[in-house]
């Protein structure tokens, strides 16, 4: 049965983390370079893998005694908040940072499904260890819906990077990079605040 309450709470969560982080950049540079749709279609492709995979690893968190659990959530969502506010100072101090670049050199000309395959690649080897997969695995664990949990990752994750292959530029230049990861290390704040609460009770 799916959870609303597990599958909104996750896509907010991923998504506001996702924005300013190198998928949506990866995702721009690949679109510049490709077809967009093909580009789109290979990242979705490499999301629903690790998305899965931290799905399952989280359902194997999820056998720990709770109060394991509940801490180990209160630690990510701390780290988490305290990685992207870091990133946040590092790009209000250089605007002028081309973070898509290392993107750029690893994706070669190509086209058909060989394009699709190109942007699995990158986004592949890009996202593991990611701090989405970690919130994703810290969900899971939580709130004991993997499947709520997947489809709002997933969902989310789709969404960066299709809000990254139709609208990207024109969202880079209205909106400042270091906004996104304040909100992103917001959410982990928030998120940390109702494991404490609970832990308190």
């Amino acid at each position: 049965m799916i959870d609303l309450a597990a599958v909104a709470l996750t896509f907010g969560a991923i998504f506001l983390v996702e924005l300013p982080d190198k998928t949506f950049l990866a995702t721009l540079v690949l679109a510049t370079r490709y077809r967009p749709v093909l580009v789109w279609l290979g990242v979705g492709l490499a999301f629903a893998v690790q998305t899965t995979v931290a799905v399952l690893v989280g359902q194997a968190v999820s056998f720990l005694p709770e109060d394991i659990v509940k801490v180990a959530a209160a630690v990510l969502f701390g780290v988490g908040a305290l990685l992207l506010f870091r990133e946040a100072r590092s790009h209000q101090r250089d605007q002028e940072a081309d973070d898509g670049a290392e993107f750029a050199e690893k994706a070669k000309p190509a086209h058909g499904w060989r394009a699709v395959l190109a942007s699995f690649l990158v986004l592949f080897a890009a996202e593991w260890g990611d701090l989405s997969q970690l919130l994703t695995i810290t969900l899971v664990a939580r709130y004991e819906s993997p499947f709520s949990v997947w489809l709002g990752a997933l969902g989310a994750l789709l969404a960066v990077s299709g809000l990254a292959v139709l609208a990207g530029r024109w969202l880079m230049q209205r909106v400042k990079l270091h906004v996104l990861f304040y909100l992103g290390g917001s959410v982990c704040l928030v998120l940390l605040a109702l494991v404490v609460a609970e832990l308190v009770r």
